[in-house]
């Protein structure tokens, strides 16, 4: 249910958890939950200045404790184009629906900044395609492609990560 614009409550449990903006004391949590999963592909390395410099576009859930367990970001490429960056749930919180929430959670901020599409690059197929996203072709994403080899050549060459796009919002239809 929904308390504000910039929060959802999220009942977890015994307690309930809520997806907000992040703010500027959330940069080194925010950066600690995405890193834990760089090693292995599931996420790409950042960096504080990449958080700082995108914290409007990250929303964060945190645990009873205050502790940060889920995060999802956009990363604008232009005025029509986002992708849904570093989504990521604490080992310890998966297998709770906070994925699902997280990805709603930007779905809705990215239409309510009028992007007509919203794609994401990852491993986990199932989520994406429960959350009503189409398998794609990160061909269709130059921008993507542009990112990746200035970033590492090596992101290009995994062959398991799949491509997902969602659209946002209806295209006229010829009359």
């Amino acid at each position: 249910m929904e308390t504000d614009t910039d929060t959802a409550v999220v009942e977890h449990s015994a307690w309930p958890l809520r997806v907000q903006h992040a703010h500027n004391d959330d940069v080194a949590d925010i950066v600690a939950l995405n890193n834990m999963f760089a090693p292995d592909g599931l996420t790409l390395h950042r960096s504080e200045a990449f958080v700082v410099s995108h914290l409007q576009d990250y929303q964060v859930v945190r645990g009873a404790d205050g502790t940060l367990i889920g995060q999802v970001a956009l990363d604008e490429y232009s005025p029509s184009l986002v992708e849904l960056v570093s989504l990521a749930v604490a080992p310890d919180a998966q297998g709770n629906g906070l994925g699902q929430r997280l990805i709603t959670a930007a779905e809705k901020l990215a239409r309510e900044r009028g992007y007509p599409e919203l794609f994401a690059i990852s491993l986990a197929e199932p989520l994406f395609l429960r959350m009503g996203f189409q398998e794609s072709t990160i061909l269709r994403y130059p921008e993507k492609i542009a990112r990746y080899r200035a970033i590492s050549r090596s992101e290009l060459s995994i062959g398991r990560k799949f491509c997902f796009a969602k659209v946002l919002t209806s295209r006229p239809t010829a009359s």
